[in-house]
């Protein structure tokens, strides 16, 4: 236990290393707004979200001030200093108390900077406060383009405050008898008690969470295709839906995408975790299915489609050319199938969205929870739209059957695999619209009716953690929990146990 006196010493001595704020007497007015890193002008924020903390860009300052005040009021007001680099980093306690009080309102900022000539004030922004966020988003950082399986994690970011736990990391240095992937983590419900993610290469298998106890299982049979891919636990049952893909990667000489990856062929495989057990829930020749989705009330199964019986009667040795001599014209449609829990029989497939006839591709649909909407992806062509400049957030509403674009939330750059918050009022997601280059987690509001609000980038207690990076954030999921299981259990799971293979049932 530290001794009260030495709490208050070190309280003075953080409180001295900080500049502090004192809002100028005197100052001229401009019209524009002032330039901050990143854009954080005019968004909707959830009231628990950590700290927005942003670099201002003006080079003619030498330092700044930072007002965050409740609507046009000045009481209650954060201030916040900043020297030359212009880093403002607001005090968590300050920010939280403020957000709490602002709940359903909005807060006014306004940005001062010192430049020769006296102080300017920056015409002010507003953030609005609306509902809550689920407190944790998992992720993968992995490198833009690799060739070994290295320096691969997954981690879990607590979005209240600043807090980064690792889930699981592989191999550091290139090791040849360890060298292994990780990817596709899923979770069920918005609960880490159910979750999942797979192990390629060495030690490779799908690793099943329950309850914080792991289990690493191989999908494998004659019957099925390849192992399990894309999945979609279900909502009521330890039952997931997988694709199952022979997947690979392609490389562009003369494109700006330079990255393509295609599958070569792929199916739909049902899982049930209880008894070890899978089966195919389609197999078909000419037709490609993936990115399955199960509903909230686990009655109907999305998953996106591609027909290509040219290809589908081709000999294995020669999809993969195949597809790849075609990339610009594949084209996946929305399919759903119904779902009858007591037999777990599927229906027959049906049309949603035909994406073919618009020259189109879908990719990842997620179903709201509370199974209105359908957000998925669009883009000019394939699957894997992470890669795509075209590919951009839409939805399709159930109820009005309409199908439009969240223009608010998009950009011109890539906005791809996404996830909702489990009340609806969010979608968190990948995008490049930063530098081109690397995704980061983007979070956007969706409100009652139906709309996306601006996007900003998932908050750093560093500003400049985006710039510094050279990793790309994959595959967001939001969860309301915590992981529950150690990256040592997880480690010995993965290095110290056999796969299980599930049973194929027909």
């Amino acid at each position: 236990m530290k001794h009260p006196l030495l709490l208050i010493l070190l309280a003075l001595l953080l409180g001295s290393c900080g500049k502090t704020a004192v809002l100028p007497t005197q100052f001229t007015e401009v019209k524009e707004q002032a330039n901050i890193y990143p854009d954080y002008r005019d968004v909707v924020i959830p009231a628990n979200i950590a700290p927005l903390n942003f670099q201002v860009r003006d080079a003619e300052a030498d330092e700044y001030v930072v007002q965050i005040a409740p609507g046009t009021s000045e009481n209650d007001a954060i201030l916040v200093a900043a020297d030359a680099d212009g880093i403002v980093q607001i005090d968590t306690l300050a920010w939280r108390n403020l957000l709490e009080q602002q709940r359903g309102k909005s807060l006014n900022v306004r940005v001062f900077a010192h430049r020769p000539a006296g102080w300017i004030a920056y015409k002010a922004h507003t953030l609005t406060v609306a509902e809550d966020i689920d407190p944790y988003l998992s992720y993968r950082l992995i490198e833009p383009g690799f060739e070994i399986y290295r320096q691969l994690g997954l981690y879990q970011r607590n979005l209240t405050n600043w807090d980064v736990h690792t889930i699981y990391e592989n191999n550091r240095v290139y090791e040849e008898e360890n060298n292994h992937c990780i990817n596709c983590h899923n979770y069920q419900n918005y609960s880490t008690k159910e979750m999942l993610f797979h192990v390629r290469a060495n030690h490779g298998g799908t690793i099943v969470v329950n309850n914080g106890k792991a289990q690493k299982i191989q999908i494998k049979a004659d019957s099925i295709l390849a192992a399990g891919v894309y999945p979609s636990w279900h909502p009521n049952h330890r039952w997931v839906a997988f694709s199952t893909n022979k997947t690979s990667q392609t490389f562009h000489i003369y494109h700006d995408e330079k990255i393509e990856v295609i599958d070569e062929a792929s199916d739909l495989l049902f899982y049930d975790a209880d008894k070890n057990e899978v089966r195919n829930i389609l197999r078909t020749r000419d037709d490609f299915e993936t990115f399955p989705c199960w509903t909230p009330k686990g009655d109907v199964l999305y998953y996106c489609s591609a027909h290509l019986p040219q290809v589908g009667i081709l000999p294995d040795s020669l999809k993969g050319p195949g597809v790849i001599a075609r990339y610009d014209s594949v084209h996946y449609n929305l399919m759903r199938m119904s779902f009858d829990e007591k037999t777990q029989q599927f229906g027959q497939p049906e049309m949603v969205i035909n994406a073919q006839a618009q020259k189109k591709s879908i990719s990842v649909p997620r179903i709201s929870p509370d199974g209105r909407y359908i957000l998925y992806t669009l883009g000019d062509y394939g699957q894997f739209h992470i890669w795509h400049k075209s590919s951009d957030l839409w939805v399709k509403d159930l109820q009005t059957d309409s199908c439009y674009a969240l223009t608010a939330a998009n950009s011109s750059d890539v906005d791809s695999y996404h996830s909702w918050s489990s009340n609806g009022r969010w979608i968190v997601f990948s995008s490049r619209r930063m530098d081109g280059n690397y995704t980061r987690p983007h979070i956007a509001y969706f409100d009652k009716q139906g709309h996306a609000h601006k996007a900003f980038c998932l908050p750093q207690e560093d500003p400049r953690h985006n710039i510094l990076l050279l990793k790309s954030y994959n595959v967001p999921e939001l969860t309301r929990d915590a992981v529950r299981i150690s990256a040592e259990q997880l480690r010995d799971c993965i290095y110290d146990t056999e796969p299980t293979t599930a049973t194929y049932k027909n």
